[in-house]
């Protein structure tokens, strides 16, 4: 069987990342989320104050983003988690704030600049899948496989509003709606590499699907893309 690029790009919360891991452990390909990777870079700024409400200082970003060293690392449940300086920061990322400042850190040039690079590294070898908002585009225009994901906000923000309460987090539907709306807003109009749809990507809406029937769906795609 031929190793492919798995590329799936769509909207916050539509479950890129439980697709494209489950798609991964399956066929035993390496899972990149690169959504983590800019909610590290977001988690670093935050913490020095780079980021806070509607400020961003975009040159002490550019200045220090070489100070900003990301990796990932299988656990003993064989998930790959994130790590920021050597740190491990997987649950640190999955916040409100943190996701909100990864939107606006994505819309530095430098910024995406170097995680693409960073990705397009990792997927030399292929037998990779990874999610994001500009794999199809930007990231690997060449991918095999080209999946973009979307489902309405209010869907998306039900879905992330159960996630985060299982964390233990007291959020609010409204508060989790406004940022499944701006984060929307501002990826699909950002300068660089904003969020859309490729030309040969397959757009599948998830609003009304079960799990199970999107994890077939993608199995099925990969099979074809993958016969010899």
């Amino acid at each position: 069987m031929k190793k492919i690029i798995v590329a799936i790009d769509g909207f916050s919360s539509c479950g890129k990342s439980t697709m494209a891991k489950e798609l991964a452990r399956e066929t035993g390909y390496i899972y990149v989320d690169t959504g983590a990777m800019y909610r590290a870079v977001s988690l670093f700024c935050i913490r020095h104050g780079w980021i806070k409400d509607d400020f961003i200082d975009t040159d002490k970003i550019e200045q220090h983003l070489s100070e900003m060293h990301l990796e990932f690392k299988t656990n003993t449940e064989g998930k790959a988690e994130i790590y920021l300086n050597g740190e491990n920061v997987e649950q640190d990322i999955r916040t409100l704030e943190v996701a909100n400042g990864a939107s606006k850190v994505s819309t530095i040039r430098t910024v995406r600049k170097e995680l693409v690079r960073q990705q397009q590294l990792m997927g030399q070898s292929k037998g990779i899948v990874m999610d994001g908002r500009d794999i199809g585009t930007v990231v690997f225009p060449n991918a095999e496989l080209k999946i973009f994901l979307t489902a309405s906000p209010e869907i998306r923000a039900q879905r992330r509003m159960e996630e985060m309460k299982n964390k233990g987090q007291e959020v609010d539907y409204e508060d989790v709606l406004a940022n499944v709306l701006e984060r929307d807003e501002r990826d699909q109009n950002r300068k660089e590499s904003p969020l859309k749809q490729a030309e040969d990507a397959i757009l599948i809406d998830n609003s009304e699907m079960a799990l199970t029937e999107q994890q077939e769906l993608l199995r099925n795609l990969f099979r074809e893309k993958t016969a010899f």
